[in-house]
């Protein structure tokens, strides 16, 4: 029973619209929040690049709300609605992408670079001294809302947050099929080198 809620709890995060008192969520599209952002071209280029119908898009443009953390003109931390743990947060990118491999890799680098600052900031605020960086890509890995984010979750000893913690881990088989399996990983990320590094140049120019 522990197990399916818990998988359920994963399944519905960011769905339900949570009203949390005392603090009020904040409102508010984030080219509106200053003079000189309204004049900054990538944040310009950032807002037309909305997703009609994605709630993480919505909060970006200030029609949802959100407990905002941090922000700058690539991305923005919020707290997640459905949280897995106290402080639990997302690092979303305010241009929208519908997974991380479709995410050009210097925006994955602008949201990774916040990461020790962020995560710093939340184990301290909540108490823990440990966290969970976490990606969801795909369906069959549990992404729920399609538009790319990094989950932060704070953790504590001895919280049993996850089941897999628990399993036994196998030591991975130095033969033939593991060789195989990484000439044939390694060949896909040759294929996909020069597709990433467009993907990359056209991004970036866009915002020019």
């Amino acid at each position: 029973m522990e197990k399916a809620t818990r998988r359920l709890t994963i399944l519905s995060s960011h769905l339900r619209q949570t009203r949390f008192n005392p603090v009020q969520p904040v409102f508010g599209s984030p080219s509106s929040s200053t003079s000189s952002d309204s004049q900054n071209p990538l944040t310009h280029s950032l807002n037309h690049n909305f997703q009609h119908g994605c709630v993480f898009c919505k909060i970006i443009r200030g029609d949802a709300p959100s407990f905002k953390l941090f922000e700058d003109d690539t991305c923005i931390c919020i707290l997640d609605t459905n949280p897995l743990s106290h402080g639990h947060s997302l690092i979303i990118p305010k241009s929208h992408f519908p997974s991380l491999d479709a995410t050009p890799p210097s925006v994955i680098a602008s949201m990774c670079s916040k990461v020790p600052s962020i995560s710093n900031a939340i184990m301290k605020a909540t108490g823990c001294n440990s966290f969970n960086l976490l990606v969801n890509n795909g369906k069959a890995a549990g992404q729920v809302i399609f538009h790319t984010h990094i989950h932060v979750i704070p953790r504590k000893a001895y919280d049993c947050l996850w089941t897999s913690e628990s399993l036994r881990r196998l030591p991975l088989n130095l033969d033939e099929e593991t060789s195989q399996l990484a000439a044939r990983v390694q060949e896909q990320m040759l294929l996909s080198k020069v597709s990433h590094d467009r993907k990359n140049e056209d991004y970036c120019s866009n915002k020019d």
